[in-house]
């Protein structure tokens, strides 16, 4: 069975040495208020959330994947042997509540500590971390925009785990296009909406965790504009509550049916029907989409925790598997006294091993670094440090969701590679992380439809200006670092890389403004735009972490190595990954063009003729 350990050591040096958090949030006022940022506290509450996922979680990762979820014929769901045992126990424990608001039993922690946890739980059972995951994704939704009535009522059940959250969207003909989507939603005139429809893909849409279950579901109100500013957000209960705020009548939402997925099979991903079920709106009309993007965004994030986590459990147990298993004779021999070398000296098994380390601590360092400025954005007193932490959120949203998942995927597949033919057989456990990592490229937004965000939206929308703080930022560090030697190389080849952002960007730029076919030049080059994004922003955490670590090994203050392979795997990513932006610069170069081709002739396809 696959085996994972917390990386306490590695949170422990970003949370403390690159990024500084105590500090940081020593100077946010609700956490001084709260005592809730104090660094001993938030080193016990990570120590034992490590604790509850290796002993809780991980055990149940297999039954999950092998038993799936069953749903009976009233509609209701079972989830996987041990699932609600180990969903009391975290909630009990108050998991649940660890960075809400106090007001409606929140613990207050920062945001930063609960998106750790998050990594954490992921790691260990990612279809079990969907069930609080979603619900804290409801939460954030009605904490923000949702009337006093709906806070009071609802929001301390969620807090507390006693009742789970969803987000409804996606509707059989309507996926990334929801201004197309059907479900509509009557006003009843009593404070109340009618909605019926149907929803898909609904991730722990039905299930035995809790006793009750909250759908924000996106509808169009009668008499609504058509498209995305005609779609207003509401929620609709499972059971609508009692004046005791006790579950009570049942109300017109249904589990049609669960979907038999390739991953993530302890989740139950499920069609719910709605017929005339009772809502409430949340939020202002027409306002749904503003509203659940507070969710979205959330999600996105957390799925792009996802793509890291997997990334780590797989990288965890290919570096095991590499140093026991032996194969093949090395030279010089390592073990000359056995038949056989284990493969961890092989060159391409290092190579391996080492793309999986370099994207996974890179991406904990990404994310860590975004839910810091998550705390600030949301707690800082000045109002242009909030704004500053916002616009870096909203910019490196996308990529997080997008470039961590496609990394997660591919350390997961190498992990997979390392175990040779064992790999691709169950009993290892490899193949579950390959299924359950593909996932998270697809859902809360694929990854095409996340890189049209980043460059679409986030820098040519607003001119550049959010991207300009960023290279500002990179630009300099390379200055203040231009005369550390140990950082040359790292520094001029992200230096470099940086200022060709730039350029592609205002290229792209230039071709979106050239009529219709803009659109298109946009749309080719932004997936590899994207990555390539992506690759700077990792290179520049890179650059930072290897100038901290060289220093303790220079000081002599690195006993365990931990500093040292920090160095060593900083040169292996600017040397064999980082690379990989020359490539995509001049797919990017390339434009729409390559794209271009005869519909009739490559794919067999006639268009329509415009007025035909």
């Amino acid at each position: 069975m696959p085996q994972y350990k917390a990386p306490l050591r590695d949170i422990k040096f970003l949370m403390h040495e690159l990024l500084q958090a105590p500090q940081m949030l020593a100077g946010l006022p609700f956490y001084a208020e709260n005592e809730t940022a104090d660094p001993d506290l938030i080193a016990q509450v990570l120590e034992e959330g490590a604790r509850f996922v290796e002993t809780e979680l991980v055990p149940l990762n297999r039954v999950g994947d092998e038993e799936g979820c069953v749903r009976h014929e009233d509609g209701s769901v079972t989830t996987p042997t041990g699932f609600k045992a180990a969903y009391k126990k975290y909630r009990e424990a108050g998991w649940t509540a660890l960075d809400a608001d106090p007001t409606y039993g929140g613990q207050g922690l920062p945001h930063l500590v609960s998106n750790v946890m998050v990594e954490m739980i992921n790691s260990a059972n990612v279809a079990w971390s969907m069930y609080p995951g979603l619900s804290h994704g409801a939460y954030s939704a009605l904490h923000a925009v949702g009337s006093e009535e709906l806070k009071n009522l609802y929001l301390p059940k969620l807090v507390s785990g006693e009742w789970t959250g969803t987000m409804c969207l996606t509707e059989p003909h309507a996926g990334t296009d929801l201004g197309i989507i059907r479900t509509k939603a009557t006003d009843n005139g009593d404070g109340s909406y009618s909605i019926t429809g149907t929803k898909i893909f609904i991730s722990a849409g039905e299930h035995d965790l809790a006793e009750n279950i909250l759908h924000l579901v996106l509808a169009r109100l009668e008499g609504s504009p058509q498209g995305t500013k005609g779609i207003s957000l509401f929620l609709v209960p499972k059971f609508l509550p009692n004046a005791d705020g006790t579950p009570g009548e049942r109300n017109g939402v249904m589990c049609g049916s669960i979907e038999h997925k390739m991953g993530i099979h302890g989740n139950a991903t499920a069609v719910l029907n709605f017929d005339g079920a009772r809502g409430f709106l949340v939020g202002e009309i027409n306002k749904g989409m503003n509203h659940m993007f507070i969710m979205m965004n959330a999600a996105r994030l957390g799925t792009g925790l996802q793509g890291l986590a997997l990334g780590e459990v797989a990288y965890q147990n290919a570096l095991a598997y590499a140093k026991d298993r032996v194969q093949m004779r090395h030279e010089p021999r390592v073990k000359p006294q056995d038949v056989a070398d284990p493969i961890i000296v092989h060159p391409d098994v290092r190579r391996m091993l080492l793309t999986g380390k370099a994207y996974t601590e890179a991406g904990r360092a990404l994310a860590m670094w975004l839910a810091l400025s998550i705390d600030i954005e949301h707690h800082h007193p000045d109002e242009a440090k909030r704004k500053e932490a916002a616009d870096l959120v909203a910019l490196l949203t996308p990529v997080a969701k997008a470039f961590m998942t496609d990394n997660g995927f591919n350390v997961a597949v190498q992990s997979q590679q390392v175990f040779g033919g064992h790999g691709y057989i169950r009993e290892w456990g490899m193949e579950q992380f390959v299924r359950d990592a593909r996932i998270a490229q697809i859902y809360e937004g694929t990854n095409g439809i996340q890189s049209l965000d980043l460059l679409g939206r986030k820098v040519l929308m607003d001119g550049g200006k959010k991207l300009q703080k960023l290279a500002g930022m990179l630009q300099e560090f390379v200055e203040e670092n231009a005369e550390d030697e140990n950082l040359a190389p790292y520094l001029d080849a992200l230096g470099k890389a940086a200022n060709q952002l730039g350029t592609l960007t205002m290229v792209i730029g230039q071709k979106a403004m050239q009529g219709p076919e803009g659109a298109d030049e946009v749309n080719a080059a932004a997936v590899d735009y994207l990555r390539y994004f992506g690759h700077v922003v990792y290179g520049y955490l890179w650059a930072r972490m290897a100038k901290i670590a060289q220093e303790k090994v220079d000081a002599g203050q690195d006993v365990s190595g931990f500093y040292l392979a920090k160095v060593q795997t900083a040169r292996f990513y600017f040397t064999k990954l980082f690379p990989e932006t020359k490539t995509l610069a001049a797919t990017i170069k390339a434009g729409n063009e390559p794209l271009a081709v005869d519909d009739r002739a490559v794919f067999g396809f006639e268009p329509a003729l415009v007025g035909a």
